[in-house]
């Protein structure tokens, strides 16, 4: 007779990992890409636990990547608990000589545990039914397996991993379906009046109308944005459940849902965004026309009383920044990009857009403003970077051709803040001597008169290559004259700057 697999350590092993496995599919099937997916809250525990060099590292180094290791990591963690407790249940059941123990006792730690880490009763039936089916698979094929070539060991083994392979797939297929739309190009469209949706189509026009035609260039609206977050997990917020706050130190605190800021005057602007963590030359800054209320507007309406005039945002991924509430009167409270609802991955239902500073002070999912009366480190400060203040001038080089006629053509974006932009500079030899490129048409301002304040510019510049190597250099000038800075710095702690360098052959 051939042995049981669950009559061996190696069997309960193996069956456990299964086990585990199907749990965090079933998981997936139910919560789909959510925070209530299992191995969400344990990502996000090690998101905020793990040292800042790690944290630093995986930004500089590994890019997205660094996120995506970390959510494996949480993957595994999670599914060796899950394991745990289908282990135990199963030495339980084998000590007792109880058949529906294994079953019943992983359906119950497996569900115990989900509902404690996910704080959903009823989602966390997903992982705790899966594994229990697994465990009570495993124990069919030993029941009604033995003696017969077709049903080894092996062969039962291997049938209980092809299972939860199996449930794997459909729970990755169903989760997949069930999980939110978090990009731009799946957001629905804005409902909004008449002339709001007018000015939106306007604005859109004319920055397409003003970008160069240049193939594989960025338009002046980015086609994809970037996204970075402390999480691999977005939040899943519905707009009738959302609010915001206004505390600390103000004369009078108060809240907003979301009806009431929809119902407020709105605008729509042109804003460029750039990752603090960006490098030199990366694709982490991108532009859109944002629609939303002005946040002077409730800051005035709270009265703001802060010895220190700084202030803490708050978000539902429990991400905060700490910066000037001067910069905030600047900025707006965001729930429109490019003519469509904020999607989820860039902070549904609402975000915090600040004119001119980096990316981290923008927060996405934004449910508090805490006006400090004493300067307090945020999120990405206690971590060792300082990215809260205005950008850096930067030309980036993000294009190069050669011509039908033998020219070269470069060409890329530039941007600065507040500053503006007033022209880019190309060298073709190192740095010797500059020439001036050719710039887009500004964007316009939200109110249509003038440029827009916030925003890139690209820029193009033609020649005929030197024989033999050369070394192409870009750099920018801002409104008032001042020639970005040459000095070369990584992205830690208060972002890069330097010229950016192309060698040719």
């Amino acid at each position: 007779m051939a042995e049981d697999v669950l009559d061996t350590r190696g069997g309960r092993a193996l069956v456990a990992l299964v086990a585990a496995v199907a749990g965090l599919a079933g998981s997936y099937a139910l919560a789909g890409y959510t925070p209530a997916f299992l191995a969400s809250p344990v990502e996000r525990t090690l998101a905020r636990t793990m040292p800042g060099e790690v944290v630093s590292l995986a930004i500089t180094e590994l890019g997205s990547v660094g996120q995506q290791l970390n959510l494996f990591a949480a993957l595994v963690l999670t599914g060796l608990v899950v394991a745990l407790a289908a282990w135990v249940a199963l030495g339980t059941g084998d000590t007792a000589n109880n058949r529906l123990l294994p079953s019943v006792g992983t359906a119950v730690l497996v569900w115990g545990l989900a509902a404690t880490v996910t704080g959903e009763l009823a989602l966390a039936a997903g992982p705790a039914l899966a594994a229990a089916a697994v465990v009570a698979l495993a124990q069919v094929f030993d029941a009604y397996g033995d003696g017969t070539p077709v049903s080894s060991k092996r062969r039962r083994a291997l049938s209980t991993v092809g299972v939860a392979l199996g449930a794997s797939v459909l729970g990755y297929t169903v989760g997949t379906r069930r999980t939110p739309t978090a990009t731009a190009a799946d957001a629905p469209s804005l409902s909004a009046s008449d002339a709001a949706r007018e000015d939106i189509e306007t604005k859109l026009a004319l920055a397409e109308a003003r970008s160069l035609d240049i193939d594989g260039l960025d338009s002046l609206v980015s086609e994809t944005f970037y996204q970075v977050d402390i999480n691999s997990i977005d939040p899943e917020l519905d707009g009738d459940d959302w609010s915001l706050s206004v505390t600390g130190a103000v004369e009078t605190e108060l809240t907003v849902d979301y009806d009431e800021l929809r119902s407020m005057d709105a605008q729509n602007q042109f804003s460029t965004l750039r990752c603090v963590g960006d490098s030199l030359n990366g694709k982490k800054m991108d532009t859109a026309l944002w629609t939303g209320v002005p946040l002077g507007r409730l800051l005035d309406e709270a009265g703001v009383q802060s010895d220190c005039e700084c202030v803490m945002l708050h978000a539902e991924d429990d991400y905060f920044v700490e910066f000037p509430i001067e910069a905030l009167r600047r900025g707006l409270l965001v729930y429109g990009m490019n003519g469509k609802l904020l999607p989820r991955g860039h902070g549904y239902p609402v975000r915090a857009l600040v004119a001119g500073h980096w990316g981290e002070v923008n927060t996405k999912w934004v449910t508090e403003i805490e006006v400090l009366d004493t300067t307090a480190d945020g999120y990405w400060e206690r971590r060792g970077w300082e990215g809260t203040g205005p950008v850096k001038p930067i030309a980036k080089l993000h294009h190069s051709e050669t011509l039908d006629d033998g020219r070269r053509r470069l060409a890329g974006h530039a941007y600065a803040g507040l500053r503006g932009v007033s022209r880019v500079e190309v060298s073709t030899d190192g740095g010797e001597s500059w020439a001036d490129a050719s710039l887009s048409e500004p964007l316009p301002a939200a109110d249509g008169d003038g440029a827009a304040a916030d925003a890139w510019r690209q820029w193009t510049y033609t020649y005929d290559p030197p024989d033999g190597g050369h070394t192409a250099v870009v750099r920018m000038v801002t409104d008032d004259g001042t020639v970005q800075t040459d000095e070369k710095t990584g992205p830690k702690p208060t972002g890069p700057s330097g010229w950016v360098t192309t060698e040719f052959s």
